[in-house]
Parts: C-alpha cells; sequence; structure tokens
C-alpha cells in the first residue's frame, strides 16, 4: 500500500515530520501506518457539539486498532440557534463554505490519507461532504446523533416547539414565563434538533449517499448504537485507505439520485436540496440536483411522516431501522448498484434488512402521500427556481393570488407585523436575503413565525430570497427564490401592491406585471445596497456563486 503521507528516509520532509510527530509521541513503526483525518467540530457554544471530543477520541482509540494514526483536527462550529446572532445571520450559510476550506488546509496540507468526519449540526455535514468530494480521498462521515427532547406540561416538547412558541410571545398567545419554563424542558442531551430539520435530513442524506455506513443513521447521541457506529468507522477507514475507494467512486449521478429520492420520501428539509448541489459541485459529479428534485417529485411516495412533518418523533424512526429500512422499503426506486464505503453495493447493503415498524416507514403501496411535499417552483417571479414546503398531512391553501407588501430586511418586516401593516390576503415579499444581498444567506424564518404567531398563516402567503430553517412548514412560503433580488433578479423589481400569483400544483410563482413596466423598472433599478463586510463575510460576498449552483465559492472570472 502506498501512502501519500510516507516520504522517502533521508529527505528534509521526512526529517522534519518525523521529529514533529515523534515529539507528539508517535513511534518509527506509526510513521508508516495510514494517517486518518478525524475532522472535529466541536464547541462548547452549543448543544448540537458538546459530546464530541468524546467521540473523537473513541475514533482515535478504533482506528488505532485498526492499525493507522489519528489525527485530530478542528474546524468552524456553526449552529443556527447560536451563530445567527451575528450579522443578519450572514455566519449560518458561509460557515458552511468555511469548513472544507478548514479541512483542506489542514488535511491536504499535510497530506494525510484518509478522514473520519464528525457530522453534527446543520451545516457540518454538507461542508464535510464538500471536503470529501474536492479533496478525494477516502471519507466516512460519521453522525454523531440527535438531542433528546423532554415533554411541557404533558405535551412532547423540543426545539422545534420553543422556536415555534416564540413567534407567538409578542401576540400573547404565549406568555415569556410560558416560554421560558417550555425552553427548560426542549433540550435534555447533546445531539442536533430532533426531527427531520436540516441536521438529520443531511445525515440521512449521507448514508443515502453511500458515504455513511449502511445503518448509522440517525442515531441518538450517545447512544450505544452511535458508539458502535464509531469503532466501525474507525476499523473501515484504514481498510478504506487500504482499498483506495475514494468519494468520487461512491459520489456518482446515481448516488446523488438515490440521496434526492431518500429525501423526498421523509420530506426531509429544503436546505438540502442547496447543500447536495454544492457537493456535487465539488465532486464534479454530473448531477443537477434542482432539476433532480423537480423530475423525481412526483414518482417518489411519502413513507413516513416524522416531526416536524407529522406527529411521530424520531425515535420510532430510528427504531424502525433509520435510514437503512426506508432505503429498502424505496429498493424499486433506487439505483442499487451504488458503491457505498461499506464496499457493498447498495443493493448488498439492503440485503436481509427487516424494517421494524412498517407503519413508522411504509412500504410504497401504503404510502402516506403521492403528493410531493418539496415542490420545486418557477414562473416569471423566481426563473430560476424557489422552493415551497408543504407538510404530510395538509389542508393549505396551494394557490394564492393578492398585492405585494414588501419588506427590505426581517426586522424591518418584523415591526410591520407587529404594527398591523399585514394584512389577510397579502403577499408578504421579504427580499436582499440572498447569498449577495445579506450576504450569507439570511433567515426568514422568524417572519413565518411571527405571522403565525399573529393569526395570519393561511391568511397570506410570503416570498422571500432568503433560506429557512428546515424546522419551517406552516403557510405559503415560496423561500430561496433565484435569482436574488441583489442580483436583479424580478424580486428587485416587486412594488407594493403589484400582483403576485402563486399556483403550487401548477409549480408557478408569477409576478402580474406588464412586460413593459417591468423594463422600465429594470432601467431605472440602481444597485441595491449590500451589506459592506469585512473580513470572511466580504470574501464570501465575493466568490458566492448562485444557489442553482450550490452557492459554492468561485472566482467570477472562472465561474460557469
Amino acid at each position: 500500500m502506498t501512502l501519500r503521507s510516507n516520504y522517502e528516509p533521508g529527505t528534509s520532509r521526512w526529517a522534519t515530520r518525523r521529529a514533529m510527530w515523534l515529539a507528539l509521541g508517535l513511534s518509527d513503526e506509526d510513521m508508516v501506518k495510514p494517517k486518518i483525518a478525524i475532522v472535529n467540530s466541536s464547541s462548547q457554544l452549543a448543544i448540537c457539539f458538546s459530546h464530541l471530543d468524546e467521540v473523537a477520541r473513541r475514533a482515535k482509540r478504533a482506528i488505532e486498532l485498526a492499525g493507522g494514526v489519528g489525527f485530530e483536527v478542528r474546524t468552524a462550529a456553526p449552529s443556527d440557534f447560536i451563530t445567527s446572532a451575528g450579522h443578519r445571520g450572514g455566519y449560518i450559510l458561509s460557515a458552511r463554505d468555511l469548513i472544507p476550506n478548514d479541512i483542506e488546509v489542514q488535511v491536504e496540507g499535510a497530506q494525510l490519507d484518509g478522514m473520519i468526519c464528525l457530522a453534527s449540526c446543520d451545516k457540518t455535514a454538507p461542508g464535510q461532504l464538500m471536503a470529501a468530494a474536492r479533496l478525494n480521498i477516502p471519507t466516512i462521515i460519521v453522525a454523531c446523533g440527535y438531542q433528546a427532547s423532554g415533554s411541557y406540561r404533558g405535551r412532547h416538547c423540543d426545539i422545534e416547539d420553543v422556536f415555534l412558541a416564540a413567534g407567538h410571545v409578542a401576540n400573547g398567545r404565549v406568555s415569556v414565563e410560558e416560554l421560558t419554563e417550555m425552553s427548560e424542558h426542549a433540550v435534555l442531551s447533546p445531539g442536533v434538533c430532533a426531527g427531520f430539520g436540516t441536521a438529520n435530513t443531511m445525515h440521512l442524506a449521507c448514508e443515502a449517499l453511500g458515504m455513511a455506513l449502511p445503518g448509522s443513521t440517525p442515531v441518538r447521541a450517545n447512544s450505544e448504537r452511535m458508539w458502535r457506529a464509531v469503532d466501525e468507522a474507525g476499523a473501515r477507514i484504514v481498510e478504506l485507505v487500504a482499498e483506495d475507494l475514494k468519494p468520487r467512486d461512491i459520489m456518482t449521478p446515481a448516488a446523488f439520485r438515490n440521496a434526492v429520492t431518500t429525501i423526498l420520501s421523509v420530506s426531509g428539509s429544503i436546505n438540502s436540496v442547496k447543500h447536495l448541489q454544492a457537493v456535487a459541485a465539488e465532486a464534479e459529479a454530473d448531477a443537477d440536483v434542482y432539476r433532480l428534485f423537480e423530475t423525481l417529485a412526483d414518482g417518489v411516495p411519502l413513507l413516513s411522516a416524522i416531526r416536524p412533518n407529522g406527529e411521530t418523533p424520531i425515535e420510532e424512526f430510528e427504531d424502525a431501522g433509520g435510514t437503512r429500512a426506508l432505503m429498502k422499503q424505496l429498493a424499486g426506486l433506487l439505483d442499487t448498484g451504488a458503491r457505498t464505503v461499506s464496499g457493498q453495493t447498495v443493493a448488498e447493503n439492503l440485503a436481509g434488512v427487516a424494517v421494524a415498524g412498517d407503519e413508522v416507514i411504509r412500504p410504497p403501496e401504503r404510502a402516506l402521500g403521492r403528493r410531493p411535499t418539496i415542490v420545486l417552483i418557477r414562473g416569471s417571479l423566481c426563473p430560476d427556481g424557489g422552493i415551497v414546503k408543504l407538510a404530510v398531512a395538509d389542508d393549505r391553501r396551494l394557490e394564492f393570488t393578492g398585492p405585494a407588501l414588501v419588506f427590505e430586511s426581517p426586522p424591518e418586516a418584523l415591526d410591520g407585523v407587529r404594527a398591523g401593516k399585514v394584512r389577510p390576503g397579502q403577499v408578504v415579499v421579504l427580499r436582499g436575503q440572498g447569498v449577495t444581498g445579506s450576504p450569507g444567506m439570511g433567515m426568514a424564518s422568524q417572519l413565518v413565525f411571527a405571522l403565525d404567531g399573529a393569526g395570519l398563516t393561511g391568511e397570506v402567503a410570503v416570498v422571500t430570497d432568503g433560506q429557512l430553517s428546515g424546522l419551517v412548514n406552516k403557510g405559503i412560503v415560496v423561500g430561496e427564490v433565484s435569482p436574488e433580488a441583489a442580483q436583479g433578479g424580478p424580486l428587485a423589481l416587486v412594488e407594493d401592491g403589484d400582483t403576485i400569483r402563486i399556483d403550487v400544483p401548477g409549480r408557478t410563482a408569477d409576478l402580474d406585471v406588464p412586460a413593459a413596466e417591468l423594463a422600465r423598472r429594470k432601467a431605472d433599478l440602481r444597485a441595491r445596497p449590500q451589506a459592506r463586510e469585512v473580513g470572511w463575510l466580504s470574501v464570501y460576498q465575493r466568490l458566492v456563486r448562485p444557489l442553482p449552483e450550490g452557492a459554492v465559492l468561485r472566482p467570477r472570472e472562472t465561474a460557469p
């Protein structure tokens, strides 16, 4: 086995590495072993990551027992609920693209032979997948689990419930005292948000792509099953290096199709669309993820209704067999010849798998529904796309026509809701929240929950170029509109009172304004004011590509 981490004895590179590593306690025998990065996004800022140091130690020991040497390296550790406080939430999505660069500098710079990536909160898994695709060295993603939830006044209570309840405080439907008490019971252990928000959706996607070991997602944080998966990954990554099985051998167009199919079958987070597109871009795979979500949606049945899409807790999904059981039910729709980090194909991974609870994860012939719940729409308002998320059992209005009410920032929109400016029948437009306009893609979730708190869910629609939490599933909300307003997209031309028509079944969102008037407005359109940033957000703003390209970072002059 030829290892790129090894250098010819007697060379300066060999001598200096040997000196450094001997001082760390390694032996000459260790110098010739496979050297594995343990990518750890540990942080004391959020409960999502608080257990990862111990996970890293366990992974290191498993690698050593398998004949390798583990080196822990650290990355940025963004947590939506914590890191969104600064710069209009700009550090959330942008941190996803910081993570692969953190990894590249340390792993590629040191020429390590493989990686185990400890996946936790929303942006860690996609960032780690992007790094794996870019560096193309043997990699396994290890999902480090979801948090335990509690109860409040006899009812299930998790972080989603706290998020929703906060939107009701301003209108007196929930008191500060009640919200305080709820927050004390919502999160009872380390790990990511429970339910199929973005984190667990991306953990599921890692397994469906073939980049996580079969049967490892989703998983309770710090459970025996999680620790077993860590041990198995530590042993397997050393074998993977010997086999030279690399991410681009696994993340093929077929693998992306499998991942999209699996996400659609559980109505996963809409954020997975842009994340998977970014991974495909880094892998240089011929996969248009946005089009996959469009073309596959009608043919993929809904097999499970896990919170926030239904009332079933994610623990029951895990106990029914998790992602592997779901893929077993979907086998007829998957490319089961796709390779995975187990060294086997999807078909081989699924052989003999039994679904422990076919009411929680149903077979296709008894699907919960056949109407798509992740709906990609286009039209004159969003020619490059927008996304609507629907619930499993849903009686909300799917068509909406009304006059626009335009806001340029989330604080302005929230003030408008509190002041009673938003009235039934209107289409609330929140713009300037796209990847360059924010920069970093601002969160529109607070507006949606404020409207819910004001009793306006279903009475108004929302259109925004911002992003939404994977927990948002209220009313008609067209999110991630592209092109964004800051790039001169049609959203920038909307004025108060303009008629907007949204037809979710028809998958269109249109601005009902004469072409001549739109041309006049475009000619008069001045460059939209953008936040003047320094540091990381300035770099991000200059380099980020549009959402249909995954919002990856590329120099503009060489962008496709």
